[in-house]
């Protein structure tokens, strides 16, 4: 297993559409290996495989606190059948570092998902693991949360965010 480089916007991989996962062998499940010790070293609490410069179909979730037990979940081809609610939270992401933004989403939703030997399941999620779910979702998709914000506030992370860059490169 190893630390994979996160790709940071506004990195090409990341608008693309990752392609659907057909093969599930070996490759795929030291892909997943390798992006859940990732994300735990982020440390996150999702990743999806355009991230990590792999555009395919493949999250990785844990969105169990610090004082529970962990509850990983490794999602292929997943996708959103049902969606219900809604809920303003503050999101960050693992590509877009040093910026947090208020995203609305859905309260609750149902996915559906292979696992890594194909097999189907189905979670139902709210709260934090909903969001979740529909962040990475997004990342599989070619978008990030900051693509859901107004366009106005789109245009101040995009002047905030080069600032950023240049306080994160002159640290370095």
């Amino acid at each position: 297993m190893a630390v994979l480089p996160i790709q940071c916007y506004p990195a090409p991989v990341l608008k693309k559409v990752a392609a659907q996962i057909t093969v599930f062998d070996d490759e795929l499940a030291a892909l997943a290996a390798d992006m859940v010790e990732t994300m735990y070293a982020a440390p996150g609490l999702g990743l999806a495989a355009p991230q990590v410069n792999v555009s395919q179909r493949l999250i990785v979730l844990d969105c169990a606190g610090s004082d529970e037990p962990a509850d990983l979940i490794v999602a292929v081809n997943p996708h959103i059948v049902e969606r219900d609610g809604e809920v303003c939270e503050e999101e960050g992401c693992l590509s877009v570092p040093g910026y947090n933004a208020v995203v609305k989403r859905s309260a609750w939703v149902h996915v559906r998902y292979q696992t890594l030997d194909g097999s189907a399941a189905e979670r139902e999620a709210e709260g934090l693991l909903a969001v979740c779910f529909q962040h990475e979702i997004d990342h599989l998709d070619g978008k990030l949360f900051v693509d859901r914000l107004s366009p106005l506030k789109r245009s101040i992370f995009r002047k905030k965010y080069k600032k950023i860059l240049q306080e994160q490169q002159e640290s370095a």
